[in-house]
């Protein structure tokens, strides 16, 4: 555990390991913070996460590009 003290405006510096990172902050209790992590999902993009069958294909089709599965008779998009 390291001690640290908060300046005037209430700032922490975090260290090294959170530089450029995006974190969430969220108060436990009146006397404790924790400190976690995170990547942002844009709005527009974040559906997919709550679809679980669009995911699923989204998964499947990838793992399928990087096994160079592709379609014999692929649909004519013009």
């Amino acid at each position: 555990m390291t001690t640290k003290t908060a300046d005037s405006k209430g700032r922490v510096a975090l260290g090294k390991a959170f530089a450029n990172s995006t974190v969430m902050v969220e108060q436990v209790s009146p006397t404790e913070l924790r400190i976690i992590k995170a990547q942002v999902i844009p709005e527009n993009e974040a559906w997919i996460w709550d679809n679980q069958g669009a995911l699923e294909m989204v998964k499947r089709g990838l793992q399928q590009a990087k096994n160079q599965e592709f379609a014999e008779n692929p649909p004519d998009l013009k």
